[in-house]
């Protein structure tokens, strides 16, 4: 994994888990980064927690565009009907201790890190638990496991193909540094984390990295597509080491 970084510019931060094969991979665990959408099943886990698995037909229709096709506006109306009183009891009952909401109230700028986001993958596939119950943790899962097709790039880069994979990325074109500007758009932050299971896997892995410059000059897209290669390189490191036998599942996405 280390040696997948090499040479890449990107900051990073990793956490990987396996039950099955009693694996776990830590680097840069604690790190806080921008959230960006990585902070959408995290609300949907604060809407569940708060009134269960039998949601209104608008709040079944609002979770299924936050997560499926990571639609802000629906995101919005969920976050501000919660609040951050209600969000921020669910992040204590999961055990997400280093998990900052934003002050200013943007859901994107909420501070993540790995290790707290593979406690809620964790927390999603367990076989209990007193935070969710199984229907509500299906509930998740299943919209995790139906993001869009152009969304699914990421963790799953380099999975075996046969494993079901749940997966939530995020994206933000932001700068942190203590700048004039602290909106400036040179850098991209670019997260991706996923529950992999079936045919006995039961693993999940979380990549979080910022540092993705816009070369001057550049398109913008330039930092985003070189932290989506800095993801899956890392994610196809991890897979091929944790199951070496399976056939990798494809990615359109190249190491640049």
């Amino acid at each position: 994994m280390v040696k997948s970084l090499e040479n890449r510019a990107s900051q990073a931060s990793v956490v990987l888990y396996d039950r099955t094969t009693h694996t776990s991979c830590t680097y840069g665990a604690d790190k806080h980064y921008d959230s960006a959408s990585m902070v959408k099943p995290i609300i949907l886990g604060a809407l569940l927690l708060d009134r269960g698995v039998d949601l209104s037909e608008d709040e079944q229709y609002l979770a299924s565009q936050m997560i499926v096709n990571s639609d802000n506006e629906a995101t919005y109306a969920l976050w501000d009907s919660l609040g951050p009183k209600t969000i921020q009891n669910f992040l204590d009952k999961a055990g997400m201790k280093n998990t900052k909401l934003d002050e200013a109230g943007y859901m994107g700028l909420t501070q993540v890190t790995a290790r707290d986001q593979a406690k809620l993958l964790e927390l999603l596939t367990a076989k209990d638990n007193t935070v969710l119950n199984a229907e509500e943790r299906t509930y998740i899962l299943g919209l995790m496991r139906d993001v869009q097709e152009d969304q699914r790039w990421g963790t799953p880069a380099g999975a075996p193909s046969d494993a079901a994979v749940q997966v939530k990325n995020g994206w933000l074109q932001r700068s942190q540094a203590r700048l004039k500007d602290p909106w400036d758009r040179g850098d991209w932050k670019v997260n991706s984390m996923s529950a992999f299971t079936g045919h006995a896997y039961d693993y999940g892995l979380v990549v979080l990295t910022e540092n993705n410059r816009v070369p001057e000059g550049e398109s913008p897209e330039v930092g985003w597509d070189y932290g989506m290669a800095t993801v899956e390189g890392v994610a196809k490191a991890i897979h091929h080491d944790l199951y070496p036998d399976q056939t990798p599942r494809a990615t359109g996405h190249q190491i640049q």
